[in-house]
């Protein structure tokens, strides 16, 4: 996923969009998608009046480490679980000082990961009022599957933005 489809970039203009309007502020925990998220949202200009930062934490044990995902939890689930994406995503908002948080964990293969087939994907919004997690099962090959991924947490990005009215 070298440069965004026009649906991408609708999507990170309007997340970035609505957060600038409202002075509001994201931050991203990205997995499988290994900083796609992040570079879709600082394509747009004016990104830096809205995106804080991001957190690429590929290797299970970086996710307790920088985004504190509870250790049991990744010991009982593996790092492909709703769960997981929701403490990431929290994890990014918290630790980056942000009014929302998003997060991308999930299988984008070749191979399956943690015993979840490919195209298995969890991603998480978190804000101070809740965190809102989508389960996926996607289809395609790796890029494919990373894409759809960037595309789906830019859509529930959008979605809980105009909901909450942050």
């Amino acid at each position: 996923m070298s440069e965004l489809t026009g649906e991408e970039t609708g999507l990170a203009r309007e997340v970035i969009g609505l957060l600038v309007a409202r002075g509001g502020t994201v931050a991203v925990a990205e997995s499988l998608t290994g900083g796609l998220l992040a570079g879709a949202l600082t394509a747009i200009p004016g990104a830096s009046a809205a995106f804080r930062g991001g957190v690429v934490a590929y290797a299970t044990e970086l996710k307790a480490a920088l985004l504190g995902v509870p250790s049991g939890l990744l010991d009982r689930h593996g790092a492909v679980h709703p769960a997981v994406a929701a403490a990431m995503a929290d994890g990014a908002r918290q630790r980056l000082a942000a009014a929302v948080g998003a997060a991308t964990t999930g299988v984008a293969g070749p191979d399956p990961q943690d015993g979840q087939p490919v195209g298995t994907v969890h991603i998480a919004v978190s804000t101070g009022r809740g965190t809102t997690v989508r389960s996926l099962a996607l289809t395609g090959g790796r890029q494919q599957i990373r894409g759809a991924t960037v595309r789906r947490s830019l859509g529930l990005l959008v979605a809980v933005l105009r909901e909450e009215n942050l």
